[in-house]
């Protein structure tokens, strides 16, 4: 090959290195992933330029969040927030999450615990078959399976009952999904966004700002959130993944209409289109008067959100923190909080997976295990099968239900939502739920240096690329 053409492929390849490097100063959500990205870039551009094409950009700019830009949205949930203000305060602190949120704590609520696939799936399809106006479906993973295939056919139904059904699904985590499945929804009348016309990442060349959000609502009454995606799976029907252990929540009372907003928000980012004056606002309040709220996080908010919740929750902490995450890859700040909390007593438990679905995540949590561990924190590896439920228990009064894991992906990259309760008996439904799984678990007893030789070796390697993970 000619000389001089090498030499401008070089200089053409290292000028758009030194780009790349500003755009990752400019815009990464991290000191440490800024710094990351311009030593890779400058220092083995012919490596770091194709992998910034895979996970950089990390900032979302010109998200529009419907609350902020429209003065009845921003009237709609004053009014919501003086119509459903709790009758007394809830013993764990809110005012956080109401920050975080934009949103506030409302009372009214109850929460039903989906464990596994089959209870998760029974009761959406229930729901979504007794649907009498709107449907309302969003998945990171949606696949033309059985399953798949199961919900298509509800959903089918329920739009020739004369429902109106919508219907979400991210382009990175569906990329597999057949034109087929869309278009033989799209014929029955189900209104599809079409993926490709979605402003954010379309491919695998933009694999980072993903919605990771699960929601199911029905009439605006009844909602559904949590760790399911819709493929077999999901069912334990995958012998490479065994017994998939995940957690979904039945939603009932104001908290839907919450659940329904940050829907209604992603839709408009989809389509443009606004979907206020099309849905029921008025969810009943449910007898069990629960004090919740959903929090929504995401790389289109002014602060750091989805890191904050999870600070936030256990910074609060007095006696108990536990943590259910098929992935643990913490910022610093978490990483702090944990160790803290269990510095000062606190019963600290991280619950993760022992089968492996994402090899580079599963590795770099080796690498912080040594260090939570020595300031009290205790790491439990759940065998049976996959687990990917994203579950928080704080004290005996708060437990969150949703979809972000403990990792930089859902604290910087994703779009993410948790139901959040504030009260004794979700709970206390949540710490019973979770004694199973620890029972059901081993607590890691080994320090890194004690590991077989890939886990020595790959841990440290995997931890570098935490900023993206």
């Amino acid at each position: 090959m000619d000389t001089k053409i090498v030499v401008l492929a070089f200089v053409a390849l290292e000028i758009v290195a030194l780009w790349f490097a500003w755009r990752a100063i400019s815009s990464a959500r991290t000191s440490q992933g800024a710094v990351g990205w311009v030593v890779f870039l400058i220092t083995a551009p012919y490596l770091g330029v194709p992998m910034y094409l895979f996970l950089g950009h990390h900032k979302f700019k010109h998200y529009l969040i419907a609350r902020r830009d429209s003065e009845e949205i921003i009237e709609g949930v004053k009014t919501f927030k003086e119509a459903n203000a709790p009758t007394s305060a809830p013993v764990f602190p809110v005012q956080a999450f109401e920050k975080i949120s934009e949103l506030p704590a409302a009372r009214g609520n109850n929460m039903t615990l989906l464990v596994d696939g089959k209870d998760t799936f029974d009761a959406i399809f229930t729901a979504i078959d007794a649907a009498e106006t709107y449907v309302l479906v969003q998945f990171y993973i949606l696949r033309d399976d059985g399953l798949g295939c199961s919900l298509q056919d509800r959903l089918i139904a329920a739009a020739a009952r004369g429902v109106t059904v919508r219907l979400m699904f991210d382009a990175v985590g569906s990329a597999k999904l057949s034109h087929a499945y869309q278009e033989r929804l799209r014929e029955a009348g189900v209104q599809v966004v079409d993926p490709k016309s979605v402003r954010g990442p379309k491919n695998r060349f933009q694999i980072n700002l993903r919605n990771h959000r699960k929601t199911v609502v029905i009439d605006g009454k009844v909602g559904f959130t949590g760790g399911f995606n819709v493929g077999d799976e999901y069912l334990g029907l995958d012998p490479e993944f065994g017994d998939w252990r995940d957690t979904h929540a039945l939603l009932e009372g104001p908290i839907v209409s919450q659940l329904q907003l940050i829907f209604a928000e992603d839709w408009h980012w989809a389509t443009n289109e606004v979907l206020i004056d099309d849905l029921d606002w008025e969810a009943p309040h449910a007898p069990e008067d629960m004090t919740a709220m959903i929090v929504p996080t995401g790389p289109g908010d002014e602060m750091e959100t989805g890191a904050l919740f999870f600070f936030s929750a256990i910074s609060a902490a007095k006696h108990r923190v536990w943590i259910a995450s098929p992935y643990f890859v913490p910022d610093t700040d978490v990483l702090t909080a944990l160790k803290h909390a269990a510095l000062r007593g606190v019963d600290v438990r991280i619950l993760v997976p022992e089968v492996i679905d994402h090899k580079i995540p599963w590795l770099a949590a080796f690498a912080y295990f040594d260090e939570i561990r020595a300031a009290g924190v205790q790491v439990w590896r759940y065998k049976p099968g996959f687990m990917h439920q994203k579950v928080v228990l704080v004290d005996d009064d708060f437990a969150a239900i949703g979809t972000t894991n403990l990792d930089n992906r859902s604290f910087r990259l994703n779009f993410e939502a948790m139901a959040a309760f504030f009260d004794a008996r979700p709970a206390a439904a949540t710490a019973a739920m979770l004694e199973k799984d620890f029972d059901r678990a081993w607590m890691l007893d080994r320090t890194l240096a004690e590991q077989p030789r890939h886990i020595r070796i790959g841990a440290p390697i995997a931890r570098l690329f935490a900023p993206v993970l």
